[in-house]
Order: structure tokens, then sequence, then C-alpha cells
């Protein structure tokens, strides 16, 4: 048996597993629904995610992202994981 998912548990917004950004978005990872080895190999795999935007006015607008809509066009930047 393999190991478990280690981003299974939702975290709050404040402390993401991970950090995406794409110009003025970005992609706050709260939590990944499978482990990375099949993630790895499904298409469909999601992230639930806080999104900030110029659209939301510097709150989130919080639900499942696509991990390729993410990974193939951001950058991942952990350094702001702690920043609000």
């Amino acid at each position: 048996m393999s190991a478990s998912n280690p981003c299974a548990k939702t975290r709050p917004v404040e402390n993401p597993y991970e950090v995406w950004k794409l110009g003025d978005w970005t992609w706050k990872v709260l939590k990944k629904y499978q482990k990375p080895e099949r993630e790895a190999k499904n298409p469909y795999a999601r992230w639930f995610c806080a999104v900030s935007t110029p659209y939301t006015y510097g709150s989130y607008d919080m639900g499942d992202v696509y991990v390729t809509e993410i990974t193939n066009h951001a950058e991942r930047v952990d350094d702001e994981r702690d920043k609000g």
C-alpha cells in the first residue's frame, strides 16, 4: 500500500499547501484530492483553492480548479505562502 495523500486535509487561506501566480491572479491551494502519483495520471485532477483575481476586489473566490489550469500557466511562488 502506498503512502496517503499528504495534502488531503483542508487548510485555511492563511496557510495553504502551495501558492501559484500568473499576473494579478493568485491560487492558494487549500486541499488536493489525490496523491501526487494518481494526480499526475488524471487529466481531470482538481485542487480546492482560494483564488484572488482583479475581479474579486481583494478577497477570494473558493472552489475546485483543474490542476492543469494552474500548472500549465502559473508559476509556483511558495515564498508568499503566509501572506494574506
